[in-house]
């Protein structure tokens, strides 16, 4: 038996209600371009529209002009999506509370998680929406990911409850003098005043 090995997400579909609210929300708030417009070609009622969220995979939304937006909480029972999380800038990250009150959605403030800060708040249809930001850039020639599995070595090692910056910095520091090389015989810590 072998695994059905995976190479990231190809794209997330959801249901959406009217074809306008898609647009004005997945284009107009979030910025993702608005790249593709089919039917749904399982349901011939349904739209299905097509749009980038910054890395060329997708997010499809399935429309129908009969369904009106409801605002209140998406399910979040076993089987059922808590939330979707967008990676966004530092830069932009420090615009998304104003810009968010400038229309008047709620959101959740800063919160700070360890290796990221992230803001919450809800699609018009009621889904979880997470604008993240890492707190770091990971070494040339590794992901985020790289960084991450090396932080959690650490934290646990290291007996901490959860990935904090400290973390982060010597993993940082762990994957670059795995990965380049250096003339120096001796790459320990050194104070040179």
């Amino acid at each position: 038996m072998q695994k059905l090995q995976v190479q990231g997400v190809h794209h997330i579909t959801l249901t959406g209600a009217d074809r306008q609210t898609s647009i004005d929300f997945w284009e107009g708030v979030l910025g993702m371009p608005f790249i593709f417009d089919q039917p749904n070609l399982d349901d011939a009622d349904e739209g299905h529209l097509y749009f980038d969220p910054g890395d060329g995979r997708l997010i499809t939304i399935f429309t129908n002009e009969s369904r009106k937006p409801e605002h209140r909480r998406t399910p979040t029972g076993p089987g059922c999506v808590h939330h979707l999380a967008f990676n966004v800038s530092r830069a932009s990250f420090a615009q998304i509370a104003g810009r968010l009150e400038e229309r008047g959605i709620g959101h959740s403030g800063v919160k700070d998680r360890g290796f990221m800060d992230s803001i919450y708040f809800k699609d018009p249809l009621g889904l979880l929406i997470e604008l993240a930001t890492y707190k770091f850039e990971p070494p040339t020639g590794c992901t985020h990911a790289d960084v991450m599995i090396e932080a959690h070595l650490i934290r646990v090692d290291r007996g901490d409850s959860h990935i904090q910056e400290v973390h982060l910095a010597d993993a940082i520091e762990r994957l670059v003098a795995r990965g380049q090389r250096s003339l120096s015989d001796d790459r320990s810590p050194r104070n040179p005043y």
